[in-house]
Formats: C-alpha cells, structure tokens, sequence
C-alpha cells in the first residue's frame, strides 16, 4: 500500500520545461534512459488507468494496487510499444490486464473458501456502498460497481472515460459490435438502478493527491 508513504523528490532537472510533447517521444526518451519522464505519461493517464482498474475491482485500495504494479509492467515494456494502437490504449490494456488477473485470483479463492466452508461467500462492500444517498457521484458510482464486470468494463471506458468503440473493444479483447452490445445493456442497467439521468459529478476521482501520491511511489521505485 501507498497511503502512509512519503512523497519522493523526483529528478525534476530531467524533465524538460515543455509538457506538450506527444505520448510516443515521451516513450522515446523514457526508453533511451530520461526515466524522469515516465512521471509525466503517468500524470496524463493516471485518471484513466485508475478508472479502468477500479471498474474491474471495484475497491479504491486494490486498485490502486493494481496500478502501482501496472506502472511497473508498462515501464518495463514500453521498449516493445510498436505504435499499432495509440499508447493511451496500450497502457490501459496493461492494467485492464493486471486488474483481471487480480479478479480471477480472488474469485478462485472465494470459490475455494466456499467449498471448504460449505457456504457461500461473503458479499463484497465497497466504499460506494456505504457513501450511497451522500451524493449524485456515489450514487452513480454504487450503480456502476452493480453492473456484472463484461458491462461494468465497458461502460466505465466509454462513458466515464469516454474513449472511442474502437478503443474500448481494443481493450477489453472484444468485437466493436460485442463493446456497443454490452454498452447499451449496461447503460440500461443503470438507468434502472438510478430511475434518473445521471448528474454532472464526476465519479471515481484519481487526481490531486492521489494522483500525486501514485507518481511519487512508483518513481521513487524506479529512479532509486
């Protein structure tokens, strides 16, 4: 966990004093050793990673797990980025991986508790479910954690996230069709949960300190 760690002092003379380069030289640089730089390709999709994760998870703390350790496999691989789908798509297919493989893990030793205990599993509470009726944003992210994960996934990416069809079906390994299947399913699904158009706020939060407190560990971790 990250959350009583200290904040690391990055390089800050490696980074450059523009921020407008594109994803790809960012990769570029970081590859050729100016590993600084990965904390900037964190900070402009920390937000969207995060959200992926959490959909999948639905726990703040392990998905924030599942990220640090995400990051970790998109430092190391990123020499192999070949550019066939933009680098947003590719990180996030990394840590939509990471978080699935976190799911299964804990879904077989729900199962396994299960059998030995010859009764079902607890249910699982989230931090939505006890914030449920505080406010719009709860609301609609309680609604969202109910979703079965196929819709869940989708739903998250394409309209919290609003990434593309395309995008969606490149991340989750599906048919563009199959995305926009589950999209509607899951939308309608939620509508039902809400009984009300969904508000303004914006659900699952990753900036500020948090945002700041993920850079700050993994660069720590990769600059030491």
């Amino acid at each position: 966990m990250i959350r009583d760690l200290h904040e690391a002092e990055l390089r800050v003379d490696e980074l450059p004093r523009h921020s407008d380069m594109s994803d790809e030289e960012l990769a570029r640089r970081v590859v050729a050793g100016h590993t600084a730089l990965f904390s900037v390709l964190m900070r402009r999709h920390n937000q969207q990673l995060y959200r992926a994760v959490r959909a999948i998870l639905g726990d703040d703390d392990e998905a924030e797990d599942a990220l640090q350790q995400a990051y970790f496999a998109i430092f190391r691989s990123l020499g192999g980025f070949e550019g066939r789908a933009q680098l947003s798509t590719w990180m996030t297919r990394i840590a939509v991986n990471e978080a699935f493989g976190r799911h299964r893990k804990r879904r077989r030793a729900r199962e396994l508790r299960s059998e030995l205990e010859s009764s079902p599993p607890p249910p699982l509470s989230t931090p939505a479910d006890a914030a449920i009726g505080r406010e719009l944003a709860a609301m609609v992210e309680e609604a969202i954690d109910e979703l079965p994960e196929t819709y869940r996934v989708v739903v998250v990416l394409r309209d919290v996230q609003e990434l593309t069809t395309q995008e969606v079906a490149t991340i989750v390994g599906a048919s563009v069709e199959g995305v926009r299947v589950r999209l509607h399913r899951g939308r309608s699904m939620v509508r039902e949960r809400l009984r009300e158009r969904i508000g303004t706020s914006e659900p699952f939060p990753f900036a500020g300190h948090r945002c700041d407190r993920m850079v700050a560990w993994v660069m720590a971790q990769l600059l030491s």
